[in-house]
């Protein structure tokens, strides 16, 4: 008997053992829960302090423009000027997306398309002018309407308030190399193209080796938009310049 009594006062030390565990693990998850909530309620206000809200008016301006140039519609679903904008990433995407868009590209030889391009991506000072073709020039002329018209959205909605916040490609340098892109792609030596301007050579190596990421986004876009023609050109075009002391890795690029 006193085992039989033994046992049974064990068990019901267990019970309330065990009784006890699921209060405290009760107790712990009502914590928890409160814990839960608390975090909530502090991101919450984080998210509508004055700091936050600040960026809104901001917000609103750039869809704005992205609506007036279509790049999204009045529900701010992305169009395919958007689409195409997204591949974008080594350039003005506004720019370029309306210059891929408006099929300008179409009426240029790949070399000619790379000298273009090189606009995108130099914005260093020249004191040399670039001696440029007919097409050239027509086609510098093309980029700069376009960049005016999409600032002349961004402007109107006080995206950029001063000529410094723009993706100005007038008073910026941005055509002083494309002569010499235009003659590298054309299979100049690098000796040579470096007399055509008074630009530093490794900054030459530098831009030619972002105009290959510019090249390689303008012809993914090309395969959003169902466009052939320009996917081969633009292969072509990395081809032409991807060569020779631009093509060997380095860790100055």
């Amino acid at each position: 008997m006193p085992l039989f009594f033994a046992k049974l006062e064990d068990t019901n030390l267990l019970d309330n053992e065990t009784s006890q565990l699921k209060t405290n693990y009760s107790q712990f998850a009502m914590c928890h829960d409160q814990w839960l909530i608390k975090e909530n309620i502090s991101q919450l206000r984080q998210l509508m302090s004055d700091q936050n809200l600040q960026l809104l008016p901001d917000y609103e301006q750039r869809l704005q423009v992205l609506k007036d140039l279509d790049f999204i519609d009045d529900s701010s679903r992305v169009q395919l000027k958007g689409k195409v904008a997204c591949e974008i990433h080594s350039a003005d995407e506004l720019v370029l997306t309306e210059l891929i868009l408006d099929n300008v590209l179409a009426a240029y030889e790949p070399a000619e398309i790379v000298a273009l391009l090189s606009a995108f991506v130099f914005q260093e000072k020249t004191d040399m002018v670039p001696n440029l073709t007919g097409n050239l020039e027509k086609g510098m002329k093309t980029i700069i309407e376009i960049s005016e018209k999409v600032n002349e959205r961004q402007t109107y909605h006080q995206v950029i308030l001063s000529s410094d916040d723009s993706n100005d490609f007038v008073s910026r340098p941005r055509f002083g190399l494309m002569e010499v892109v235009y003659e590298w792609a054309r299979g100049m030596s690098f000796k040579n193209i470096t007399d055509l301007t008074d630009v530093l050579e490794g900054t030459i190596v530098r831009v030619i080796t972002r105009l290959d990421e510019t090249c390689r986004e303008v012809k993914n876009a090309a395969r959003i938009i169902g466009d052939p023609e320009l996917f081969t050109k633009m292969q072509t075009c990395q081809e032409m310049i991807k060569r020779d002391i631009t093509a060997v890795a380095s860790l100055y690029m």
